[in-house]
């Protein structure tokens, strides 16, 4: 018998539309029925702080390294650049509001979130190949409550902080390289950020932390939670975990920059 026709290009793409809107489905379905389970009791504070502990803490050591050399790189760019047209005094105040709006919180969310989505992605996942999860609902247990809403609400307290965390260690690094290459005076590198810098551009970028969070969790869960296959379908959740985050972030951060924009039109 001859094969079986390949399906056309609109058919395959059609399909893959379809296959989107039912992650979406899935996701929001996560994100309410994990909100309404976490008011119910218990109230799992072990397995919150746990999370916390996990994407929070274990999390200091790639954002001290990357924000630190994020701020060296950018000082060294914009200062090598401005000093063309004799604006090398305008280097702290380029860098504070590049940082306070949208390097501080986007970068440490793709960054930070490849790291605790995947994590999250191959527990989960191997939790579900082993079929964990099917005997926590077979003890009368919900896995939202149980698995999901304890890292949901831990992403979406640890990103605010872990951004605040690396606008100062970005600066701190630029102010270090632009002291040291360009000769420029830390304290007024730093005046010259506060004269540009107001609350509006910190919240601005602020604002976007905790959706970069809840975003990170739920994709992470849904990957791992949906995962098939044994530890080959682990890797592969795993990986698609890292690229859906990453992209889910950048679009997001381009909405939530208008609606910055909206809420703070003097930023």
């Amino acid at each position: 018998m001859p094969p079986p026709p390949e399906p056309s290009l609109i058919k395959r793409q059609t399909v893959r539309v379809l296959h989107f809107f039912e992650h979406i489905g899935v996701i929001w379905h996560m994100l309410t029925g994990s909100i309404r389970a976490g008011f119910r009791r218990p109230f799992e504070g072990r397995a919150i702080l746990k999370q916390l502990d996990s994407l929070g803490v274990a999390s200091v050591g790639i954002v001290v390294v990357t924000s630190v050399f994020i701020g060296m790189v950018m000082a060294v760019q914009f200062a090598f650049g401005l000093q063309k047209f004799g604006g090398l005094e305008y280097t702290g105040r380029v860098i504070a509001l590049s940082f306070a709006r949208e390097l501080a919180p986007t970068l440490t969310a793709v960054i930070v979130g490849g790291r605790i989505g995947s994590g999250m992605a191959a527990e989960l996942g191997a939790m579900a190949v082993t079929e964990q999860i099917d005997a926590i609902r077979a003890l009368g247990a919900d896995p939202l409550k149980k698995l999901v809403w304890p890292r949901l609400l831990a992403s979406v307290i640890v990103l605010p902080v872990v951004a605040a965390f690396s606008l100062v260690l970005g600066f701190a690094g630029a102010t270090l390289i632009t002291n040291l290459q360009f000769d420029i005076p830390a304290a007024f590198f730093f005046r010259s950020a506060l004269v540009s810098v107001n609350m509006s551009d910190f919240m601005a970028g602020m604002i976007k932390t905790p959706v970069f969070g809840a975003i990170i969790a739920l994709v992470g869960c849904h990957f791992g939670m949906t995962t098939k296959g044994g530890t080959a379908g682990v890797g592969n959740s795993t990986t698609r975990t890292v690229v859906v985050i990453s992209i889910a972030i950048l679009i997001a951060d381009f909405f939530l920059t208008k609606l910055a924009i909206i809420l703070w039109p003097a930023a």
